[in-house]
């Protein structure tokens, strides 16, 4: 009995003994796995330190740079309000992927020194009749349908420097409400700048010519200005 007993714990102690890795096992079952291993030496490390496909991030953003650099420019001038509308609307339905930036242009044909339109023919007269006490016979009412139908004008010059002196002089005889401006020969123009992608710059281009046979594209303000 006692023999039995003895080798039962001589059994449990050599057990124990081979689980910690006294009798030549690893103590850790994982340190076998590498010697385990089929083909170790054709592992293919994907990335180190970093998510699979990271690495093409810096590409990919060079590529969208090259993109942006690829936009192109159009400058329309000189159209008519009507025209620009057109080409406006000729971008929204058949090129969305096109910018527009639309400035008004006035052609300036000179100044004038003048009282601001009144609100009705008696305020004209009693305007006319305060001018005539102040020593003031040149002038003349705008008659004409406008923003400036019921103005006076008191004279016209050819630069701004001669109109400021015309206006010192009639302030100096006492016309406070006088005014100096610019004079515009026609009506406001417009000029549309046009931004968007490269591939599709020929196609507007022909679009707007076949809207606007007389019109034909520029170069755009940034572009000419970066231009060495």
């Amino acid at each position: 009995m006692r023999i039995a007993v003895f080798l039962l714990v001589l059994a449990n102690l050599l057990f124990f003994v081979w689980t910690r890795g006294y009798l030549g096992t690893p103590a850790n079952p994982d340190a076998r796995r590498a010697e385990q291993q089929l083909l170790a030496d054709q592992v293919l490390v994907v990335s180190r330190g970093e998510p699979p496909g990271a690495g093409n991030t810096r590409q990919d953003a060079e590529k969208a740079g090259d993109r942006k650099s690829a936009d192109s420019c159009q400058s329309w001038t000189d159209l008519a309000s009507a025209d620009a509308d057109k080409v406006e609307r000729l971008l929204s339905e058949k090129f969305p992927a096109f910018k527009v930036t639309r400035r008004s242009v006035s052609e300036n044909t000179g100044y004038w020194v003048f009282v601001p339109p009144l609100a009705n023919k008696e305020e004209v007269s009693k305007k006319t009749a305060e001018l005539k006490e102040l020593g003031v016979e040149d002038y003349f009412v705008v008659q004409a349908s406008g923003p400036n139908q019921l103005a006076i004008s008191l004279g016209t010059y050819r630069t701004a420097e001669a109109a400021s002196a015309g206006l010192e002089a009639l302030r100096a005889k006492g016309v406070k409400s006088a005014r100096m401006g610019e004079r515009t020969g026609r009506p406001a123009l417009a000029m549309l700048e046009i931004h968007g992608p490269e591939g599709q710059a020929e196609a507007l281009r022909q679009a707007v010519v076949a809207l606007l046979p007389k019109a034909s594209p520029g170069t755009c303000r940034a572009k000419a200005e970066s231009t060495p």
